[in-house]
């Protein structure tokens, strides 16, 4: 079955998206590797993996369905950190963002009665829930317990022993 030109469009949109995601996460990262704080680079260096692998999933899929990706320019990351918290809320922001592109995505799938896409898309959804949970929680964490030394080490030490686990299929 062909991809109507919307949902195409649209898929290969948040491919970009993801890679953008790949290149904002990887500043985060280099940020927290020039403060010192290696396990919070790792868990961005993780998160630079995860996004890869979710543009590849959306290639992928596009590939399966006659349809052609389309590589588009990826944008320069625009922000810069005055403290150990501003990442971590502009993450948040980001996550939120990328939650409302999917449901855009399932939505144009949706008008056009895609339901092969549409069940795709199924675990993108359920992957923003546990993407914007984990923004969450780590932002709460650092205003909890980033202010003292102790508190800030601990959870470096904690988000050092994050690794990434590849999809080891296509959802569907």
């Amino acid at each position: 079955m062909a991809l109507s030109p919307v949902v195409e469009e649209k898929l290969n949109t948040q491919i970009n998206k993801e890679i953008y995601s790949a290149y904002l996460y990887l500043t985060f990262a280099d940020y927290y590797e020039g403060r010192g704080l290696k396990g919070y680079a790792n868990w961005y260096l993780v998160q630079v993996q995860e996004e890869l692998s979710h543009a590849m999933i959306l290639r992928r899929y596009l590939l399966d369905n006659d349809a052609s990706p389309v590589m588009l320019a990826i944008d320069k990351p625009d922000k810069t950190f005055d403290d150990d918290l501003a990442p971590l809320r502009a993450g948040l922001e980001h996550e939120r963002y990328v939650t409302s592109l999917i449901n855009d995505c399932y939505a144009a799938a949706y008008a056009e009665k895609d339901w092969r896409t549409m069940k795709m898309l199924d675990w993108f959804i359920d992957e923003q829930g546990e993407e914007e949970t984990n923004a969450t929680d780590m932002v709460t964490e650092m205003e909890l317990f980033g202010e003292s030394a102790d508190g800030l080490f601990s959870l470096d030490q904690k988000y050092a022993a994050r690794t990434f686990t590849p999809t080891t299929s296509m959802p569907m």
